[in-house]
């Protein structure tokens, strides 16, 4: 995060924001001829911003100027469900300048944009000296949509004074969303962590939307605008700019798929608030039915059909990277296991998915398996029967067999099925997204290249930065090449069986991996 050498190794995101707070103050920045005008309060947000940060941050941001509207291109847009998928989303843009009175049409044809909403801006503010960004700010526009029809397609267009997105020459930029359906329904859903901004990342994007997914969840390690991710003082590359990138490489499938993120460790960004956030805050509008949207922005649920998804932020319970270690309290899982027992006592809810970043089992030779998860997490999924559990992290495709108590209740083949009211759960690392890609200590084996190995070795990250080895039974398929995750969900009636149809699917379109989750309907 552009930490300087003398930084204390092991800081908190909490202590590495107030040293920069400090170090980059806004007497520093004067005298170093950087900005000279237009006072940021309450965080690296210009005021109006919601995402504010926990303590004042003595920023400044330089004046703007707007400038021809006519001349300034949207791009980046990106949808997020709100609480509701069957009524509420919202649309997210960026614009490279600061724009006037920016807005979105939405109607139900694209020769019907009657419908004009005011959006909301965030600006956020990197000063030259904290990494490599140079004195550059950003420009984030979301719009919320609320009371929509479930199971409709809306047309929609964002603009800003002098861009009219339903003006005849500017209806190529038109989007389109689909909200969630009122009834059960068959849907897929796709799922990978650790993108960045690459030709494999944009690669596994196309073969996203070829998926026609209902949403797409990612594990976090979004951007990589911090290459380092481990809050030390050798994290120094940081660039904002990344983040422009990024969205431009993805606005062709998340403006049209909703883009549901978990935050991970390169998510979080000291210079912008204590918890590291500030940033993702300022980029991204997600559900805020979480326990903690002060502390953990990036938790959250929804329910699309008969299916539950949470989402969580392993840096709060990480022993390998600590930097957030403990920012929750506690409440995080609290709040999970109140969630979990909600969706399970509920008739209208089947499945339950969890998704996060650092993985509770996985035999890569890089981060491996995380024991905090193991530790606060997973007997909560097993306690709940959990139907599948997706993580990031480990650039690979790993995934388990059927998991209870650490050990191997059910061996699960490809193409096998996994029952979890009786036998536990299943895990998935779907990590190689596009970021440069690991290894493993065993042989590779999946789909066409089956070499079943029930003596891995690897590790579990403890607390201090121990490392325990381990030797394990239950990796079951291991691919080493960029690969994402496909889900096929089908409902049944009551007295019949439910299921997730899980496949792993390569950049090249080559399946992987398959295996099906089996629950049958109360």
């Amino acid at each position: 995060m552009g930490v300087p050498e003398r930084l204390a190794e092991g800081m908190s995101m909490a202590e590495q924001h107030e040293y920069l707070c400090a170090r980059f103050s806004r007497r520093t920045m004067i005298r170093g001829g950087a900005v000279t005008l237009g006072a940021v309060a309450g965080g690296a947000f210009v005021p109006g911003a919601t995402a504010q940060a926990a303590v004042k941050t003595p920023a400044v941001a330089p004046a703007t100027e707007t400038v021809d509207g006519a001349l300034v291109a949207p791009f980046g847009r990106h949808l997020a469900y709100g609480n509701d998928p069957r009524t509420e989303i919202t649309v997210s843009w960026q614009v490279p300048v600061a724009v006037r009175k920016p807005f979105i049409r939405v109607g139900g044809h694209p020769w019907d944009l009657s419908r004009k909403i005011d959006a909301e801006v965030r600006t956020l503010y990197t000063p030259a000296g904290v990494g490599a960004s140079a004195d550059h700010t950003q420009y984030y526009v979301h719009a919320r949509l609320t009371n929509l029809r479930p199971g409709k397609t809306y047309y929609y267009g964002v603009g800003h004074t002098g861009f009219d997105p339903a003006e005849p020459h500017l209806l190529g930029t038109l989007g389109t969303f689909t909200t969630a359906p009122a009834h059960k329904a068959p849907f897929t859903f796709t799922a990978f962590g650790d993108q960045g901004v690459s030709y494999h990342g944009l690669a596994n994007d196309a073969l996203i939307l070829a998926q026609n997914p209902a949403f797409h969840l990612h594990a976090g390690d979004i951007a990589y605008g911090d290459p380092a991710g481990q809050g030390k003082t050798s994290d120094t590359g940081f660039d904002s700019r990344v983040w422009d990138q990024f969205l431009y490489q993805t606005e062709s499938v998340a403006k049209q798929v909703p883009w549901m993120p978990a935050y991970g460790n390169h998510d979080m960004e000291a210079w912008y608030s204590p918890n590291g956030y500030g940033g993702e805050e300022a980029r991204w509008t997600v559900p805020d039915n979480g326990p903690d949207s002060k502390n953990l922005p990036g938790v959250y649920s929804f329910v699309y059909g008969n299916t539950a998804v949470i989402s969580l932020d392993a840096n709060d319970i990480s022993f390998e990277i600590p930097a957030n270690l403990g920012i929750s309290g506690g409440t995080q899982t609290k709040w999970l296991e109140a969630q979990l027992k909600k969706y399970r006592a509920s008739k209208d809810v089947d499945f339950v998915v969890v998704f996060f970043h650092h993985c509770a089992y996985c035999t890569s030779t890089s981060h491996a398996s995380e024991g905090g998860v193991r530790q606060e997490w997973v007997p909560l999924f097993e306690k709940y029967t959990v139907d599948l559990v997706i993580n990031g992290h480990n650039h690979v495709y790993e995934r388990t067999d059927v998991i209870k108590g650490g050990e191997v209740t059910r061996q699960l083949p490809i193409g096998g099925t996994a029952y979890p009211e009786t036998d536990g759960v299943v895990y998935v690392t779907a990590g190689a997204a596009g970021r440069s890609l690991y290894a493993f200590s065993a042989d590779q084996s999946y789909e066409g290249h089956v070499k079943d190995d029930d003596a891995v070795a690897s590790f579990v990250c403890l607390a201090d930065g121990a490392q325990q080895k381990e030797t394990v039974a239950w990796s079951r398929v291991r691919y080493l090449d960029y690969s994402f995750l496909r889900v096929d969900v089908t409902p049944a009636a009551a007295g019949r069986t439910a299921t997730l149809k899980v496949r792993g699917i390569a950049e090249t379109g080559e399946q992987v991996d398959h295996f099906t989750v089996a629950r049958r309907v109360r």
